[in-house]
């Protein structure tokens, strides 16, 4: 017994030396530098701004793929990728301009819809310019289901005031299209009349359609650039309407300012639940922008929205100016934005390019930029 508890005792007193000659060690061991301090792995599910060049970008996902849709010149082309952050793969040309007609030149701004069992390509082209006083809007349709298959040219739209005749129309550019209440809608920029100068006032006019391809009714003007957030040293304008929904609520986003200077910025309308949409006084119109330039990112505008591969965020994607330098050379940026308690969209501010963001919920493993 007087021996076990001798080696006990002694085991006790060497772990005791060992520990007091560890931390002796540690006391005369300098500091670890900066250098030398262990780092964690840096994220690898990050991403950065911008996604490409570019402009005016309609994105929309469907069955697990976003489609991005562009004009190049006097061409429509359709991408398509998994990843919201990788836009720029698998490009199809859809469409090319006649080289006659009202459409022959100046493509602008084409977004891609799937109503029914096909999809329809709205685009705003005109003769010639500048002065691009002869923009109209157009309408293409898939032949199939297949959003980067064969398509043929509906023609234009209607966007004047005398629907019984067919005459008189009106130019407009940036038409897009809503299904509200089980009716389909149409929403564009445009002019109250057609002039020889393209420095005119722009407003945002709706009109009811009868199908995808077909306008149904004199257009109406929902509002004009008539607040002084919306008001710019150049020209007054409000373009590139875009409908948000959320929990049974809808939201028109729309740029205003010269899309051409640093200002530009995205404004809101807000739809009174039931009300009806050709109504102007269905809408509220935002306070303020809701979205502007910051010190770094200039000229954010003309957005589209969609969601993350897994559907559980909401992103925005639109384009900024590249210098301060007036303009239209722009980039293509995205990132995600919230919801307030009262069912509005919260945008935050743009963020600067090069500054790392958390991909998409889902997208993890897709590779990275």
């Amino acid at each position: 017994m007087r021996t076990r508890v001798a080696r006990l005792t002694i085991r006790a007193a060497l772990l005791a030396a060992s520990l007091a000659a560890s931390l002796a060690a540690c006391a005369r061991r300098p500091p670890m530098s900066p250098a030398t301090t262990a780092v964690a792995p840096a994220a690898v599910c990050t991403f950065t701004n911008p996604l490409g060049e570019g402009a005016d970008p309609w994105v929309v996902r469907e069955n697990g793929q976003y489609y991005l849709v562009e004009s190049r010149g006097r061409e429509i082309w359709v991408h398509r990728s998994p990843s919201l952050t990788t836009l720029e793969q698998n490009g199809v040309r859809i469409w090319a301009a006649p080289d006659t007609g009202w459409n022959r030149s100046n493509v602008w701004a084409p977004e891609l819809h799937h109503i029914g069992a096909h999809w329809y390509v709205y685009y705003a082209a005109g003769r010639a310019g500048p002065p691009y006083t002869s923009q109209r809007a157009g309408v293409l349709e898939s032949v199939g289901d297949d959003p980067q298959g064969a398509y043929v040219d509906r023609g234009q739209l209607y966007t004047g005031d005398s629907i019984a005749t067919r005459t008189g129309n009106r130019w407009a550019i940036d038409l897009t299209v809503q299904e509200i209440g089980g009716q389909l809608y149409a929403m564009w920029s445009g002019w109250a009349r057609d002039t020889t100068s393209d420095k005119t006032p722009q407003a945002l006019y709706a009109a009811r359609m009868s199908g995808p391809t077909e306008i149904a009714t004199n257009r109406v003007r929902i509002t004009a650039p008539t607040a002084s957030w919306e008001r710019g040293p150049k020209l007054d304008l409000e373009e590139g309407p875009e409908f948000l929904t959320h929990a049974g609520r809808t939201f028109v986003v729309y740029s205003t300012r010269e899309s051409w200077l640093p200002d530009y910025r995205l404004g809101m309308l807000t739809l009174r639940p039931g009300a009806d949409p050709l109504d102007p006084g269905s809408y509220e119109k935002s306070a303020g922008p809701v979205f502007t330039r910051t010190a770094k990112t200039l000229g954010p505008g003309h957005a589209s929205f969609t969601t993350s591969p897994d559907s559980t965020e909401s992103w925005i994607v639109y384009h900024v100016k590249r210098s301060t330098k007036p303009g239209w050379e722009r980039v293509i940026q995205a990132q995600r934005f919230t919801w307030n308690a009262d069912g509005t969209p919260e945008f935050g501010k743009p963020v600067a390019a090069g500054e790392r963001l958390a991909r998409p919920a889902g997208e993890c493993g897709m590779g990275s930029r």
